[in-house]
């Protein structure tokens, strides 16, 4: 991502704020935090044109958590996200940035999970929402969530908001709120659609565009003809060529996906699938397990995969090419975040000539390369760096990633370097280590103590 010049202690933000920001690694503001959030920290409404990976949930994160009074029983702040795995995501950044607000209450409202417990969630008092705009809704009809105080709402990537068709829940949503809320839209594409949602929900918003001053992404293509070769035998091969240490393989079909990771693991590889196919509750362990590089390979179909958002992906491979360009657009661009790098690697078959003309003609002038043959031989497959431990205790335990690390590193006798991401959730925390030493860990926690505690764990993903 492209940084800026400045630094949030130019911000009117207080000695805690910036600290913490230290402590999280916020050094220089991004391009779009410099620009928009003086503005946002004014209350002005912002229109706010970045790319996914630019900081720009630090930056309305900031805005909407200045205004919160924590231990309110009526939320201040709301954002809405196109996708569960996004507001996953946003809820897990918000709970960090608000550090400096003792007893902040974030709760998240996605479909897939009990409504019974998000409603008894609410009903203990909450200070920023963080939903789909279906569940959300939900929710004000049954009169179990209350936005008469909201300050602050946001709409992130409002673009895909409309893509998905939400735009008729997004709008009933904002009816529930006050009309002198401070309101802040975020977008990676700027079409008509979204500027006259702008216009329509905001109050003489202010535009920031950023994007023309990042670079663009740098994604190499190749193209990979199949010729007498099993598309999943090429597909070992590509693999064997480019060695990705990650990558997401698209299938246009759940069943495709689970033959695939199926092939895959036989064959040695770290693999799993991600498709609708599966309940939420896997559905977020798959994306968990890649995220913090337990599983290598994750093979995915375009609804799935819809909301992911994962650093450092070094490959998208379509192991079979989507039925229109716009979808094979936003598959390929997983792989290169703003600023960054990446690799879109396509399996070709004879019925998809058509398909290849129509991408050709839609990237005029960026190279695709026709790739020559695919090696015969396969390297060993390499194991995932990592595996993730589940502990059963979590932030309503009082546990916080300082008392995880302490512990392994303290008693238990591991490096820190063998530790990977911890996300604490309210009853269960997920500890990311070393392939080499987590069965080790494994067996330490559940004999050891944590914060003088006893805490059981498990092998995500081991069932």
């Amino acid at each position: 991502m492209i940084f800026s010049d400045k630094t949030f202690r130019t911000l009117n933000l207080g000695p805690e704020w910036v600290e913490n920001l230290d402590q999280l690694g916020y050094e220089k503001m991004t391009a779009i935090q410099a620009e928009a959030l003086p503005m946002m920290l004014e209350g002005a409404d912002v229109l706010g044109h970045a790319s996914t990976g630019t900081g720009k949930t630090a930056a309305f994160g900031l805005a909407l958590l200045r205004n919160i009074k924590p231990g309110g029983a009526r939320p201040g702040a709301l954002v809405l996200c196109p996708t569960r795995e996004l507001a996953a995501q946003v809820t897990d950044n918000l709970r960090a940035l608000a550090r400096p607000l003792a007893n902040t209450n974030i709760v998240t409202l996605c479909g897939g999970h009990p409504f019974s417990r998000q409603r008894e969630s609410l009903g203990h008092g909450v200070d920023v929402v963080v939903g789909t705009p279906g569940r959300v809704l939900d929710h004000l009809r049954r009169e179990t969530l209350d936005l008469s105080e909201l300050s602050t709402l946001v709409l992130d990537e409002a673009d895909r908001m409309l893509d998905m068709g939400f735009v008729h829940d997004v709008s009933e949503v904002a009816d529930f709120a006050p009309a002198s809320r401070q309101t802040l839209f975020f977008s990676a594409t700027l079409t008509d659609a979204v500027r006259e949602l702008s216009e329509e929900f905001q109050n003489d918003a202010k535009f920031v565009s950023v994007v023309s001053q990042e670079d663009a992404p740098e994604i190499t293509q190749f193209l990979y003809h199949i010729a007498g070769v099993e598309r999943i035998d090429a597909l070992e091969r590509v693999l064997a060529r480019h060695k990705p240490e990650s990558a997401i393989i698209f299938c246009n079909q759940r069943d495709t996906c689970d033959e695939v990771v199926h092939e895959l693991e036989a064959a040695g590889h770290s693999a799993r699938a991600l498709h609708g196919g599966l309940e939420q509750r896997e559905r977020d362990d798959m994306l968990l397990m890649f995220s913090n590089k337990s599983v290598r390979l994750l093979v995915a179909t375009n609804v799935a995969a819809r909301g992911l958002d994962v650093d450092e992906v070094d490959a998208v491979i379509n192991y079979e090419l989507p039925r229109d360009t716009k979808a094979f657009v936003h598959r390929i661009g997983r792989t290169a975040r703003a600023g960054g790098e990446g690799l879109a690697i396509s399996i070709i078959g004879h019925k998809d000539q058509k398909k290849i003309v129509e991408l050709d003609e839609y990237f005029n002038g960026v190279e695709i390369t026709r790739a020559g043959d695919l090696p015969d031989r396969f390297p060993d497959p390499k194991p995932a760096d990592m595996m993730t431990i589940a502990i059963q205790g979590g932030r309503k335990d009082k546990l916080r990633p300082g008392d995880i690390v302490g512990a392994l590193t303290g008693d238990m006798g591991f490096d820190g370097g063998t530790i990977g991401l911890i996300s604490v959730r309210d009853r269960i925390t997920f500890v990311a280590m070393h392939h080499a030493v987590a069965e080790k860990a494994l067996a330490r926690i559940n004999r050891g103590k944590i914060k003088a505690k006893t805490f059981r764990a498990f092998m995500l993903g081991s069932e």
